[in-house]
């Protein structure tokens, strides 16, 4: 079997968001790494391949990005995909993304192509959907637990009350969440060291017609400040529970 893993370039979660002229995200300065959810599903795939080789023929990672992302796509390199390529274009949107590798994919023979449910700049929870949609695959939402035992695929998500488990025909795509590991591979020496000789791959993109347009960018008001009550005032503290904080 072949493995597509998805991935996105997105800022790291301590980054403190900024913007120019509030029309355009600032990365000046931002440290940027792998989608933390992508970064599972790749997780998942490089450890299927470690523990049964003979069933996972390659790993490769792609992105929709320009040339800054080139080091995200080398870490992931790092960890233990086989090879990475990079479609040279700058998304506006999720179908954009979801359009470009659909593209790519029709032309290539994979058997799983991973996702990550979202990404943790925009949060959309779309690219998964779409590119099951473009391409006509048969796709699994929420997925929880992802094994092959004797060249068959066993995935589980969680649902209310439970758990269900799913079998679906190939090719498809797996759309991951939190639970389908433990936790995110840490690139070793010896992986960062052989990233460097990986392939790479950029190719141009198709012609795509952009759906979206950022208007405005703003950000949440600042929090007012904290409140401290003397616990022996519970009369004060209800009343501002009911007529500013409106809980009750």
């Amino acid at each position: 079997m072949k493995i597509l893993v998805c991935i996105n370039n997105v800022p790291d979660t301590t980054t403190k968001i900024k913007f120019v002229n509030n029309t355009a995200f600032d990365s000046n300065g931002v440290q940027w790494i792998i989608n933390p959810w992508d970064e599972l599903a790749l997780t998942r795939a490089i450890e299927i391949k470690e523990a049964q080789p003979s069933e996972i023929e390659n790993i490769t990672v792609i992105n929709v990005g320009l040339a800054e992302a080139e080091a995200t796509i080398r870490k992931a390199l790092a960890i233990g995909a086989d090879n990475g390529i990079r479609i040279n274009y700058d998304a506006k949107d999720s179908f954009a993304v979801a359009y470009q590798l659909a593209e790519y994919i029709k032309k290539e023979n994979y058997d799983i192509i991973l996702c990550g449910i979202e990404s943790s700049d925009y949060n959309g929870a779309n690219v998964g959907g779409m590119l099951s949609e473009i391409l006509e695959f048969p796709s699994v939402s929420s997925i929880s637990h992802l094994d092959i035992k004797e060249g068959k695929l066993i995935l589980k998500r969680e649902i209310d009350g439970g758990q269900e488990t799913l079998s679906t025909q190939l090719p498809f795509v797996g759309i991951v969440q939190k639970g389908i590991t433990k936790e995110p591979k840490i690139p070793s020496m010896r992986g960062i060291m052989t990233a460097r000789t990986k392939q790479l791959l950029v190719i141009e993109a198709a012609s795509c017609e952009s759906l979206t347009d950022f208007i405005e960018f703003e950000l949440p008001k600042p929090k007012a400040a904290c409140k401290k009550i003397d616990p022996e005032n519970v009369r004060e503290l209800v009343q501002l529970l009911h007529n500013e904080a409106k809980v009750i």
